[in-house]
């Protein structure tokens, strides 16, 4: 790569660009820590983005109708920390720079949504961001169709890298783009050859070209480092009705003596390769210093979107002040005052009539009256609509022909699903949920883990929660999932064992503004327990007394979702016997977590034995079988310590021992 070629070729732009790689290069070295060669080989292209195709304010990153921008190739953080300093952005000051990497810093090893307002999500598991921006570019599509395009008409451009391409996600996503035709995302493909452990020939052949172009996608093979080039490249791209990829030949940590290495790709320290470096771009200032005229050439295009945000603004003001205010209370994430009522109204139907259904079919229920009221919500499965009872009738299908269909067939692509709901949720103004069976959570996981990690409410719908699955047999069967999405920190979880607790849990998700929610919902049909109405959500206390004891109270059973009935059951059978029994259902662990000490003391007083129920594993359970305060509790769990079997559902709780016979039992003996 002829570097002297590339300064002489377009001066203003190369000192712009060697900008990002100096500041990069210092931020990495004095950190002792990230990756420089990505920032130092995607300069250009990222340079020419911003200049002259991004509409962003960096005065106001968050306008509602600003350009996306997803840094995929997230280990190459210090690229946008170094744009968003030079850009004027007022979270990222030189201070921020130069502590890359530091406890409390804003710039993290990879970057968090939630400590920058200019960080659209979180990235570094590669992959996660290209199937992001398919939610993202579905938003677009979608606000588009509801509010017009004078109020909702903005690009979402990617930077990905060979790593986010290698990984499975990323098929899922430009699958799902290449089908819905979202001519608004552009992906910029940095095509530098290398990998952690050398080049991409060691793991790879794949033609990446021809599968985009297979799945659907404009594509174009560009030079990364000729700026006129990836001019035309975004110009031609932004014409095309579908979702585009430009593939920029780079060149890994271009101009260091670690160029096209493995080595490039990570932190490039050595003091002597550092100063040759700048000598090679022609850089010839002190660490962090971007010359003056520099900074002020890129300050002028973080100013630049200024004047499109308050052309933005008066349009906005001329819609109408319903139109305004649907958007405004979906862009905070305030609920329709309608919905309260209309949960209400369900919960005391579902109360006088008490049907047995599945709480699959009881969130079917709860959508329905949901979906009516919230317009921001978008519902899909994971091929298995009518299993996981996630459409309505008020959604309509979105299409290339329906960009207000609120109902994503998202096909056989759990992951990629998760994923692209997250960046939906990410982009503003929607709620998105998405379904598929419990057991396929291990598909969706780490979708699920960022979601939370991001603070996002995203809702994950899981159906066929336990051995009730039944004849579809243990790999269907999920017995440990419940336990490992209440391991993740800031999930809630709810279990519900009928159609009321499903509406209050779904009121929650829906509401929540900072934490996904897991449904974990039956297939078999459960009875309604919830017999007498109350206006109070109990749900959102986490766990509650459903039926206490007649008498002396000897002991407590908690359950959840489809083991409540079991445990009423059990109920039964002691206090015939004259074991006074208090039954508590606990539909959501994590919120009864965080209860007053005293509401935990009055559902779970000391000295009754306790059994916990439920046909998963025991993990996480202990807390509140042996107490919480040190106390030795005597406490059973009746539940699966081993995987399920392939026969029906009735058998199967007969053969694993989930029966109230049982629980009575463990009662019993500890008596």
């Amino acid at each position: 790569m002829d570097i002297a070629a590339l300064k002489a070729k377009n001066p203003d732009h190369w000192m712009k660009a060697t900008a990002i790689r100096a500041l990069a290069l210092d931020a990495v070295a004095a950190a002792n820590s990230g990756h420089t060669g990505m920032p130092i080989g995607m300069a250009d292209v990222a340079t020419v983005l911003f200049e002259k195709h991004l509409k962003f304010d960096a005065a106001n990153p968050q306008w509602p109708d600003r350009d996306r921008f997803i840094l995929s190739a997230g280990h190459g953080s210090m690229l946008i920390y170094a744009l968003l300093y030079l850009c004027g952005d007022k979270q990222v000051t030189l201070d921020q720079v130069k502590n890359f990497r530091q406890l409390g810093a804003l710039t993290a090893g990879h970057p968090e949504n939630f400590l920058l307002d200019a960080v659209e999500t979180t990235t570094g598991p590669l992959g996660q961001g290209i199937a992001n921006s398919v939610g993202f570019a579905m938003a677009e599509e979608i606000q588009r169709a509801q509010y017009g395009k004078k109020i909702v008409d903005h690009n979402t451009y990617v930077i990905a890298g060979d790593g986010c391409l290698m990984e499975g996600i990323s098929q899922e996503a430009l699958g799902i783009a290449g089908r819905h035709n979202l001519g608004k995302l552009v992906v910029f493909w940095d095509n530098n050859n290398i990998t952690i452990d050398g080049t991409v020939e060691l793991s790879d052949k794949t033609n990446q070209v021809q599968r985009f172009k297979a799945s659907g996608w404009h594509v174009q093979e560009i030079d990364g480092h000729d700026p006129e080039q990836i001019d035309a490249a975004i110009t031609a791209a932004k014409k095309s009705k579908k979702p585009s990829m430009i593939a920029c030949k780079t060149h890994i940590a271009l101009g260091h003596a670690a160029q096209d290495t493995s080595k490039g790709h990570g932190a490039l320290t050595d003091p002597d390769q550092l100063k040759a470096a700048k000598d090679n771009w022609g850089w010839n200032h002190g660490s962090f210093e971007v010359p003056a005229d520099v900074k002020a050439q890129w300050e002028a295009i973080g100013a630049r979107g200024a004047a499109d945000r308050q052309a933005w603004e008066g349009r906005f003001s001329e819609v109408s002040s319903q139109k305004q205010a649907k958007f405004n209370r979906a862009y905070a994430l305030e609920a329709p005052k309608k919905l309260s009522a209309a949960v209400k109204a369900l919960k005391k139907t579902i109360s006088e009539e008490q049907p047995k259904v599945a709480t699959r079919k009881s969130s079917e229920m709860a959508l329905q009256v949901i979906n009516e009221v919230m317009h921001e919500t978008v519902g899909g499965s994971a091929d298995l609509t009518g299993s996981n009872n996630t459409k309505t009738d008020a959604l309509g299908m979105f299409e290339t022909n329906n960009r207000g269909g609120r109902y994503v067939y998202w096909g056989i692509r759990e992951h990629g699903m998760a994923s692209a709901m997250n960046g939906m949720v990410l982009h503003g103004g929607m709620r998105a949920y998405g379904g598929t069976f419990m057991a396929f959570t291990d598909y969706a996981r780490p979708a699920m883990r960022l979601a939370a990690l991001m603070k996002i409410p995203t809702v994950f719908v899981m159906t066929h929660d336990s051995i009730g699955v039944g004849e579809d047999g243990p790999t269907h069967q999920p017995v440990e999932h419940v336990a490992i999405s209440r391991s993740t920190p800031n999930t809630y979880v709810f279990r519900p064992a009928d159609t009321v607790e499903t509406a209050e849990a779904w009121e929650i998700a829906v509401t929540s503004k900072s934490t996904p929610s897991v449904m974990a919902l039956t297939r078999q049909g459960l009875p309604t327990v919830r017999t007498e109405h109350k206006l109070k959500n109990l749900t959102e206390q986490g766990a509650y007394v459903l039926a206490d004891a007649d008498g002396k109270r000897q002991a407590i059973l908690i359950a959840t979702g489809s083991e409540v009935e079991v445990a009423m059951k059990a109920r039964d059978i002691l206090q015939a016997e004259g074991i006074g029994t208090r039954v508590v259902s606990m539909p959501c662990m994590e919120l009864f977590a965080e209860q007053d000490e005293s509401y935990r003391r009055k559902v779970l007083p000391a000295g009754p034995v306790r059994v916990g129920i439920e046909a998963g594993v025991q993990q996480g359970w202990d807390r509140w079988l042996l107490g919480e305060r040190g106390k030795e509790q005597k406490a059973r769990f009746v539940g699966m310590d081993s995987f399920g079997a392939s026969a029906p559902a009735g058998q199967l709780f007969e053969k694993f021992g989930i029966t109230a016979e049982n629980v009575a039992q463990q009662v019993k003996d500890m008596l």
